[in-house]
């Protein structure tokens, strides 16, 4: 499967590549639309929410550093690995106040058996690590995600999930939560692709939604022999909890590609 965008890497930045070229870098800018593909990437997202706090006044600006790494076992079924690490400024979430700092960490990871018909499923362990900063829960979390996705030609549509519940007696920050992202994407044959998705949340605890819808648009590009994907989006908050964000939400990543030794 890794041999085309191998290739791609050495050839495709030279000047006056083909069309056989640009298919190539179409099929991993597809692979890039599945969130638990086999292929190395280091996504950096940078997310702007406003309206926030009591007084609908705050702001918050979370730059997620996202590294995905898959491991191939034996029976040719990979375990994908996605490290969520969080970076938050907030001003006056917290009427008057300002915070900064590293949120909790969250690990995913997928048991993913060989595809048949362009179906991908996986299932795995997801852990949220307290970094006890300004803006961190203070509290362990863990459960269980899966996912499904089917790719089928230019498109790419699935759900990913997962619930968490806090690990602590006495929680400082008492967590019971379905996570639940459905997403659609098309890839084009120059390497665009357009999707649209949620990252919706359910708080049991609190009996409360948060629900965005984001659309976004992704050029995949070959910079120095490296493939890069550069994205920019924006989203809605359709719902969001008392003293949530309100309103439009801004979204830029760029994502690095690497080959697997």
């Amino acid at each position: 499967m890794f041999g085309r965008w191998i290739w791609v890497l050495g050839v495709l930045s030279c000047a006056g590549a083909g069309t056989s070229h640009a298919q190539d870098t179409s099929d991993l800018a597809q692979q890039l639309a599945n969130p638990i593909s086999a292929v190395i990437s280091v996504p950096y997202q940078l997310n702007f929410d406003g309206n926030i706090g009591p007084e609908d006044e705050g702001s918050r600006t979370t730059l997620n550093l996202q590294p995905v790494i898959p491991f191939t076992l034996d029976n040719g079924a990979n375990v994908v690995t996605r490290t969520i690490v969080p970076y938050v400024w907030q001003t006056d979430v917290i009427p008057g106040t300002s915070q900064s700092g590293f949120g909790d960490v969250l690990l995913n990871a997928w048991y993913t058996p060989p595809t048949q018909d362009g179906l991908t499923w996986g299932v795995g362990p997801v852990v949220r690590v307290p970094t006890w900063s300004d803006v961190s829960s203070e509290t362990w979390a863990a459960g269980i995600t899966g996912i499904v996705l089917k790719q089928s030609g230019p498109w790419t549509f699935g759900a990913l999930s997962n619930h968490i519940w806090d690990l602590e007696r006495g929680p400082k920050t008492p967590t019971n939560a379905t996570f639940i992202q459905p997403f659609a994407s098309y890839t084009t044959d120059t390497s665009w692709t357009l999707s649209v998705q949620s990252e919706s949340t359910y708080d049991w605890a609190n009996d409360q939604w948060s629900v965005p819808v984001n659309f976004a648009v992704s050029k995949l590009a070959v910079i120095g022999q490296r493939p890069v994907s550069f994205q920019m989006g924006a989203g809605y908050w359709a719902e969001s909890p008392a003293n949530g964000p309100e309103g439009w939400r801004y979204r830029f990543q760029v994502q690095f590609v690497f080959p697997r030794g």
